[in-house]
């Protein structure tokens, strides 16, 4: 029978993990031009869609090994990426893609594993074939990440998951370890979802439908959230890994919030639309807002952050509309807001045309279920009334990982402008309230509301936020 105490390197690593993912990230493995050394963390990054990891351009055209295949009809950069000819099990053929709509025919890679760093090198340089010349692409340093991981990290998944896509292992250890993993995807692992807002994907659902990918991901992060650490860090065995899985597939397959809350800050971002160019039909009949185009389609362009409209903190000033909030819809029946949202009671305000009826109910359960008064957390002169003490250990267990100690890893303005968290924090609080409970459209931000905070601690960490530097 397993042991099914805590791991005792749990314990000692755990304080590590986090620093460790970093450390690990492109570009640290540079750290010696004379004697370079390959970091395959990195290499496992690069493995899943390494021009995310390298900031270069997506490929256009077909890789040009891509046309000795006819199975897999994919094109364009997905052609590119190593796991869609070798698998995400690393067996190509003969493993998960050996079948379906990912089959290509290729070969694995997992027999390579074990073989000198250097002929791995010369392999992905076109030397056992020229139509794999990957050196136009990925500098010296990619191409021994990449090598190293192959040489000297690979795992052979088929202990870990049974044929019918289950985990083998044991659950209840594999918890421990996901204890790391809900400081940002929430303690039931569906803070975050992956994929499209219409087919989202959380940990509970890609671990059950995709067990040979989450493994890949556990293990080395994912190339567009690179502070996301990797448990290859930590040095598991295969087993722990495996314990991970199981314990994963037992969470919930759907996403914690209904995503209203990203799409009332910017549906198209969310959607995948193409941004609308003309103003919102609604728009004409208020003079006082100037912007145009997509800006007039926000739903906080008129509502509000506050969700208050014209009684609230839009009620003056550059963004003043005129035109009422939604605070006070919270009570109204589904039926009567997707009344109101598909544009049966106003045909100006008809949002079914540019969203389906998925997004549609996502608001609704927004209004109805995520929606609450900032106006009880952040006073009409932009304080918040917050406890930044408090809020500083919630801003260093989550927000920090992303964003910085001090909030400036991401610059929201222009060089000429700078924003960062603090600047944002002081200018509109209430934006800030909105993102930190909802997330972010467009990026791996988890709502707080899904951590399982309650409004005082986004409170607090919106009044910590405001003590940051704001230039």
């Amino acid at each position: 029978m397993k042991n099914t105490t805590t791991p005792p390197k749990i314990v000692a690593l755990a304080l590590l993990v986090f620093v460790g993912a970093v450390m690990l990230g492109y570009g640290v493995s540079r750290m010696s031009a004379q004697e370079p050394q390959g970091n395959p963390v990195t290499g496992g990054l690069l493995y899943d869609k390494w021009w995310t990891v390298t900031g270069a351009d997506a490929p256009v055209g077909d890789h040009p090994l891509w046309a000795t295949q006819s199975t897999n009809t994919r094109t364009g950069a997905d052609t590119w990426r190593c796991k869609e000819c070798h698998g995400w099990d690393y067996k190509g053929a003969d493993g998960a893609y050996g079948s379906g709509s990912h089959f290509t025919g290729f070969p694995g890679i997992l027999a390579i594993k074990g073989q000198p760093v250097a002929d791995i090198v010369a392999a992905l340089k076109g030397s056992t074939n020229p139509d794999h010349d990957f050196s136009a692409v990925l500098d010296g340093q990619a191409l021994l990440d990449l090598a190293v991981f192959v040489s000297e990290s690979l795992i052979d998944t088929a202990p870990l998951v049974n044929a019918d896509k289950t985990a083998t292992g044991d659950a209840a250890r594999g918890q421990a370890f996901f204890a790391m993993c809900t400081a940002c995807h929430g303690p039931q692992g569906n803070a975050i979802y992956f994929d499209s807002f219409e087919d989202p994907l959380v940990i509970g659902s890609l671990s059950s439908d995709n067990p040979w990918e989450f493994i890949h991901k556990a293990r080395y992060g994912q190339p567009t959230f690179l502070a996301m650490p990797a448990l290859y860090t930590l040095g598991l065995a295969d087993s722990d890994v495996g314990d991970v899985l199981a314990y994963a597939q037992s969470l919930p397959g759907e996403p914690a919030l209904s995503g209203g809350g990203l799409l009332y800050d910017k549906w198209w971002t969310v959607t995948g639309a193409d941004a609308p160019t003309e103003n919102h039909p609604l728009w004409a009949t208020q003079s006082t807002n100037t912007r145009t185009g997509a800006d007039t389609w926000r739903c906080k362009e008129c509502h509000g952050w506050d969700y208050k409209g014209a009684d609230g903190a839009y009620g003056s000033g550059s963004h003043f509309t005129g035109f009422p909030g939604i605070l006070d819809a919270t009570s109204k029946s589904s039926e009567e807001l997707l009344a109101w949202l598909n544009g049966e009671a106003n045909p100006d305000h008809d949002f079914s045309v540019v969203v389906d009826e998925m997004a549609l109910d996502a608001l609704v359960a927004f209004i109805q279920q995520e929606m609450f008064d900032i106006s009880m957390y952040v006073n009409e002169d932009g304080t918040v009334a917050g406890d930044a003490d408090a809020g500083r250990s919630l801003y260093a267990g989550t927000c920090a990982r992303c964003h910085g100690a001090d909030g400036k890893i991401y610059n929201f303005g222009s060089e000429d402008k700078p924003e960062y968290v603090g600047t944002l924090a002081v200018d509109n609080p209430w934006e800030v309230f909105h993102k930190v409970a909802v997330g972010q459209p467009g990026a791996p931000m988890p709502g707080a509301l899904a951590l399982g905070w309650t409004p005082q601690q986004i409170a607090d960490v919106v009044a910590f936020a405001q003590t940051l530097p704001v230039e």
